[in-house]
């Protein structure tokens, strides 16, 4: 016997089709406003932060050739090579030689330039470790309280591996000897690469100390003042659970001019 669909089955059948119609209009949606979000933060905020990062880099070179490396600046660069020649004579130490002056750079300010010949890297340095005022531009930020370029101590760095110019994304690929730069208005400071954190907490704040030592794992790190650069970046990509550093020390000072 044929079964007899009554006006409420065909209701009901009706209904659930529209349901699921919605349903999958949903869920398709959901999916291109996704893939657009993971465009944006993958390729868009790339793009965007590395030409920003590009024109700082341009435009404080053009402003440092313009003030020629003269007068104060000049006298800075040449008191920084002093320091260091002093402290890669006699040692690590140095406590007591003349320290190089800065003058005071405000938060979020670029101020230097980062180079780094194995990554290809070449990068504005900012004054603080803020997302949306340093990091997220491309920038690698300078972290506030620790010392600048060629002063006895620790000129700590950090800056993302993932999107938003992604300056340290190739951190990895540093080895011992590998030399970073770091350009200023009045000297490049020239360091070697000496020891790489692989991996360790994100609240290990020892990595950025005067004296730079992992509190984690006490068997990186040093155990002497020193002139020190520390570069720091989330690991493994695309979390920041944990962090990586590596290490340098002051090779040489090269005034500008």
């Amino acid at each position: 016997m044929r079964r007899v669909v009554g006006h409420g089955d065909r209701r009901w059948r009706a209904r659930r089709r529209r349901v699921l119609w919605s349903g999958g209009e949903l869920l398709v949606t959901v999916g291109v406003v996704l893939m657009l979000l993971v465009v944006h933060q993958l390729w868009w905020t790339n793009r965007e932060a590395k030409q920003g990062a590009e024109r700082k880099v341009e435009a404080l070179e053009q402003e440092w050739g313009r003030s020629g490396g003269s007068g104060s600046s000049g006298a800075e660069g040449k008191r920084a090579a002093g320091a260091a020649g002093s402290s890669s004579s006699g040692g690590a130490s140095g406590s007591g030689r003349r320290q190089t002056s800065y003058t005071p750079v405000r938060a979020s300010q670029a101020y230097a330039v980062l180079v780094v010949p194995r990554l290809g890297l070449r990068v504005p340095v900012a004054e603080g470790v803020s997302k949306p005022d340093v990091l997220n531009h491309g920038y690698v930020g300078h972290y506030p309280g620790t010392q600048q370029p060629g002063q006895e101590g620790n000129f700590a760095l950090a800056g993302h591996r993932n999107t938003h110019g992604e300056p340290f994304r190739y951190l990895p690929r540093l080895r011992r000897d590998d030399t970073v730069e770091v350009e200023t208005r009045s000297a490049t400071y020239t360091y070697v690469v000496d020891q790489i954190l692989p991996q360790t907490s994100a609240r290990d704040s020892g990595v950025i100390r005067a004296v730079p030592r992992s509190v984690v794992k006490p068997s990186y790190g040093y155990t002497e003042p020193g002139r020190y650069i520390t570069l720091t970046t989330c690991t493994p990509e695309f979390t920041s659970r944990y962090r990586m550093a590596v290490w340098g020390k002051l090779a040489s000072v090269r005034p500008r001019g």
